[in-house]
């Protein structure tokens, strides 16, 4: 690619254009209200907002403004990997390799410079190793379960989810990233499923 205002325009607006593909996938989580399903593209808008409002619950040093970049850019892999439901059955290498090569392609689009700091704020997001990422991850763990139970069980009825499946799926990642937010989830998940069983 030519190094030109013009080019990198073209480039930045191609990457935009190619990203309206996000709207288009589906997730597995429907909108409250037993609505139909939110796409990946809605997903992204609202755990931004979950890791803006709920930005409290951040341990000590947590970049906020890096957490939103993070949560922003996460899902666009799932234009050409799709969505991998966290309770389904997936051959997580195989996705993630999946996920790897759209993220290059993706990203790639862009000028060199934004293709590697997306990149690179999406390799952080999946690794979860830092703070930052520790906490987005955690957010994007935290909103499925709110709506779910909202929903009366939502996509856990497809899925058969069970309360150990949820701890270790959902409250690991969000006890690590925002112990204050497991705190609160945790005991209203014992009870649904506790009303489930009795």
């Amino acid at each position: 690619m030519t190094d030109t205002p013009t080019a990198r325009l073209d480039a930045q607006i191609d990457f935009l254009k190619e990203t309206d593909k996000l709207k288009s996938i589906d997730r597995a989580t429907r909108l409250i209200g037993n609505g139909r399903f939110e796409n990946s593209a809605e997903h992204s808008w609202h755990i931004m907002l979950h890791a803006l409002v709920l930005a409290d619950q951040a341990g000590p040093g947590v970049d906020i403004d890096r957490v939103l970049k993070m949560l922003l850019l996460h899902d666009i892999v799932e234009i050409d990997a799709g969505d991998a439901p966290i309770h389904g059955q997936v051959d997580h290498a195989a996705m993630a390799a999946k996920e790897e090569a759209a993220a290059q392609r993706l990203f790639g689009l862009l000028p060199a410079d934004q293709a590697e700091s997306f990149l690179t704020l999406w390799r952080e997001f999946e690794a979860a190793e830092t703070p930052d990422a520790q906490f987005a991850k955690a957010i994007d763990r935290f909103q499925s379960p709110v709506i779910n139970l909202e929903n009366g069980g939502g996509s856990w009825d497809d899925y058969n989810v069970t309360l150990a499946q949820m701890e270790t799926r959902v409250g690991a990642p969000i006890s690590r990233g925002a112990p204050g937010l497991w705190a609160w989830l945790q005991p209203k998940l014992a009870a649904f499923f506790a009303r489930r069983t009795s």
